[in-house]
């Protein structure tokens, strides 16, 4: 398991912000993640929500040198498997199943886990998983609950999403717990539809240059 943990630290300390994507039309996936690469954001989040994200994951991991792909939203085993199957490099849920851990438990890709409150994050502790998705950060307490935990749960980093933009990620990143955030706005929708690249990579460096 430390191996694991070691594993998804090294993807989240790639940068401050791990961009959460969702994507519609799988077409858009490698000129987005282009564009997020040379903004310096090479770890990228595609989430299950949609029929395109399978498909978008693997043209991300196939085609976009330096890009680092991985799944968010896996809810159970099944989507587990067919996120590594496409070549997610992590995977992030927005909580924890027994499901889900022990297909975590059976595979070499490492599982970001997602936590809300204490008792959950002392679960997944139990577990041996000593880095957490916060979520939703700013609906379950935002920057001072998070803090409120760093020392009854210290050695425990979290990545907080939910809630995040450029205006609070700062508070977050200054926290002594925490590693990383996720967010969506470097890749805003309108921006994806009408292909503004450059737009996106110059979000994607405003993101990067953050610091605690």
């Amino acid at each position: 398991m430390s191996d694991k943990n070691a594993k998804l630290l090294s993807v989240l300390k790639l940068q401050p912000v791990v961009p959460v994507l969702i994507i519609e039309d799988v077409k858009t996936a490698v000129p987005l993640a282009r564009a997020l690469v040379a903004g310096g954001l090479k770890a990228i989040e595609i989430t299950l929500r949609t029929p395109a994200a399978l498909e978008a994951i693997r043209a991300v991991a196939n085609e976009v040198e330096g890009a680092v792909a991985g799944a968010g939203t896996v809810l159970n085993a099944a989507q587990f498997e067919a996120a590594v199957e496409a070549g997610s490099q992590f995977i992030v849920s927005p909580g924890t199943t027994q499901e889900l851990i022990d297909a975590a438990a059976d595979s070499e890709i490492p599982l970001l886990p997602g936590a809300a409150t204490a008792s959950e994050v002392m679960g997944l502790r139990e577990e041996g998983y000593e880095v957490l998705k916060f979520f939703p950060a700013e609906q379950a307490g935002g920057a001072a609950y998070l803090k409120s935990l760093s020392s009854p749960l210290a050695g425990t980093l979290f990545c907080p999403t939910g809630g995040i933009s450029l205006a609070n990620a700062r508070d977050y990143l200054s926290l002594p717990n925490v590693v990383c955030v996720g967010g969506s706005w470097v890749a805003p929708k309108d921006l994806v539809a009408k292909g503004d690249w450059a737009g996106i990579e110059k979000l994607a460096a405003e993101a990067a240059a953050l610091k605690g």
